[in-house]
């Protein structure tokens, strides 16, 4: 049967279209009408009103669906089985999902459980959101999150990781280019690999035609995750021994380049990010805004899991530090968590987008998003495949 999804007003992913009807067929969008017309006979037809507004379904580039969003999500991964971090994944899933987070990038779990998962909801998908897959992040012996299981060293040794993921069937490579906060003994200004091992585990990925994304603190890290051609970075935080040292010789660098970066963005109220972690993106706005300016294409990535500020549904308020600090315009800010996240997902086209032929996930919010992104807020519905999900929870078997 098809549905007909009427409000006041659109936001395809990139624009406003005005008011409008999504029509909705077989978990798909069949068609997006701005002139009025009637609903095809038989459609069941849902008018939101005419202060609600329908946009696509929230991205989320850059999750720990196994972390708890604890003051040591570490420790509680550690202690805990597969099975128990296992249920705290779908509950983490299912709170992103009710705050219209229909798809999340998850950059690293332990032992491939975000691919369970994602079997879980190949056979009831409007329980949870789409997962983009890179199972365990790929590092160094020792190295930033080594702890959930996937140390590799040597060129041959990367390549055979990539093509682990590919056939278990993780959509991106996650690599762990420089050390990272999280991970006591490494170092968030250096790196972790030579440029050599990156460009190959670059190249291995795109041959099997995955996505690659690069972790990188350090400023090194990111000049060689550049060179090695990886398709986002995460965090790009130019740390060097001194902290946080952005230079414009490599803002132009990434600007010059067409990678797409990832910001670490989003906290909600009253949270406390580390303290490290506060003073260094203080530091770090002006670059990512001359970044904005220059028209790097730019997504949230919340780092959701890691700290009790980054709870699984934390995406929405990323949007304030986009359109705040980082200055993006609403529109923009709207466009980096939607279409131009699915695009760094691998997804464009099929995520993101109010179009005939994207899949069928949408966020119906109470009032204009371009006149006060606190409408996010606002949730009236999600839909996830099409299907309307139930904001108390979902039973699927």
């Amino acid at each position: 049967m098809i549905q007909a999804l009427r409000a006041g007003g659109l936001f395809d992913g990139t624009r406003a279209l005005g008011p409008g009807t999504v029509l909705v067929e077989d978990g798909r969008i069949k068609d997006v009408d701005v002139t009025g017309a009637q609903a095809p006979e038989g459609a069941e037809t849902f008018d939101f009103g005419a202060d609600a507004w329908i946009l696509p379904g929230l991205i989320d580039t850059h999750v720990h669906l196994a972390f708890d969003a604890s003051d040591d999500p570490v420790g509680h991964l550690s202690q805990s089985d597969d099975d128990s971090v296992l249920a705290g994944m779908r509950q983490a899933a299912g709170r992103a999902l009710e705050a219209g987070v229909t798809t999340v990038r998850d950059l690293g779990d332990r032992d491939y459980l975000g691919l369970k998962l994602r079997e879980e909801i190949s056979t009831c998908p409007q329980a949870w959101p789409h997962i983009v897959a890179a199972g365990p992040p790929i590092t160094s012996p020792g190295g930033h999150c080594h702890f959930l299981g996937s140390e590799v060293w040597g060129r041959d040794a990367l390549v055979a990781a990539v093509r682990e993921r590919h056939e278990r069937g993780c959509d991106v490579v996650k690599v762990m280019a420089s050390g990272g906060g999280m991970t006591p003994g490494t170092h968030m200004h250096l790196p972790q690999y030579q440029p050599e091992d990156l460009r190959a585990v670059v190249d291995e990925a795109h041959r099997l035609g995955m996505t690659a994304a690069a972790h990188v603190h350090s400023a090194e890290a990111i000049g060689q995750a550049m060179d090695a051609g990886f398709d986002t970075l995460e965090h790009l935080t130019f740390f060097t021994e001194h902290g946080p040292r952005p230079t414009s010789a490599l803002v132009e660098r990434i600007t010059d380049s067409g990678t797409t970066v990832s910001l670490t963005v989003g906290s909600v109220p009253g949270g406390q990010l580390p303290a490290s972690m506060a003073d260094s993106w203080a530091l770090l706005y002006p670059a990512w805004a001359q970044l904005h300016r220059a028209g790097v294409a730019i997504t949230a990535g919340t780092d959701a899991g890691i700290c009790p500020a980054k709870p699984h549904d934390v995406l929405p308020y990323a949007v304030a530090e986009l359109a705040g600090p980082v200055g993006m315009a609403p529109k923009a800010a709207l466009a980096a968590i939607t279409s131009i996240a699915a695009a760094a997902c691998g997804l464009a086209g099929v995520k993101g987008s109010l179009k005939a032929g994207a899949d069928a996930d949408l966020l119906v919010v109470g009032s204009n998003p371009l006149l006060d992104l606190t409408a996010l807020h606002d949730v009236r519905s999600v839909y996830r495949a099409g299907h309307n999900i139930d904001p108390v929870g979902i039973l699927c078997w």
